[in-house]
């Protein structure tokens, strides 16, 4: 994907933008806290298994689906901490899998000087909402920090029609909007192999 010229980009019928320094983080605090509370090791989240979740969450079923997943991070950052596989340039950016929910194609642009990840993220989603091959978009911004989630509800209300299911991923619910909300925990939780029964009572 060609972040420079967002316009002539070929996008998929599923779009998932992520800030996946963000996503990284809330990981982290997934496993310490939850490593405390059931006592055994947590390993790194399955990032496959994490994508299938969000593009569920999402709208996306089993079948021949095509799923472009965009994953947002700061120049100095070469990889995920807590998600296998991580590395960026060796291991996510420009591969692809498929799965019961068809193809995920990855892309993982850093961000640039000229521009921040929020803005680059609402580019992006700006982008993708106006263009017609765009059926569902999923956005995970770091929705508690700063101004990313007005300014990405400002930008759904502008761009995006009534055509499209958009669903935004974050950690509480938020103020609304013309999408739809989930919580990002339950993603993680089940990338990180945490089951329901093991935090019960």
């Amino acid at each position: 994907m060609n972040i420079d010229n967002l316009n002539a980009t070929s996008w998929c019928e599923n779009v998932i933008v992520v800030d996946a320094d963000y996503t990284d983080r809330v990981a982290f605090n997934l496993i310490v806290n939850f490593e405390r509370m059931i006592g055994r090791r947590i390993p790194q989240a399955d990032m496959g298994q994490w994508l299938d979740c969000i593009a569920l969450d999402g709208g996306v079923r089993e079948g021949d689906n095509h799923t472009q997943v965009v994953l947002i991070h700061e120049k100095n950052s070469r990889k995920l901490d807590n998600f296998a596989p991580a590395d960026y340039a060796d291991e996510l950016d420009g591969k692809a899998f498929t799965d019961r929910l068809g193809e995920f194609v990855i892309a993982a642009p850093p961000v640039e000087q000229m521009v921040s990840k929020d803005e680059l993220m609402l580019d992006i989603v700006g982008t993708v909402c106006q263009r017609s091959e765009v059926r569902r978009i999923m956005v995970v911004p770091n929705a508690e920090e700063g101004t990313i989630y007005d300014d990405l509800r400002e930008t759904l209300r502008r761009t995006a029609d009534d055509d499209k299911r958009i669903t935004l991923f974050a950690m509480q619910p938020m103020p609304g909007g013309n999408f739809r909300q989930e919580i990002l925990g339950y993603s993680l939780m089940a990338a990180l192999g945490i089951r329901g029964d093991e935090i019960k009572g």
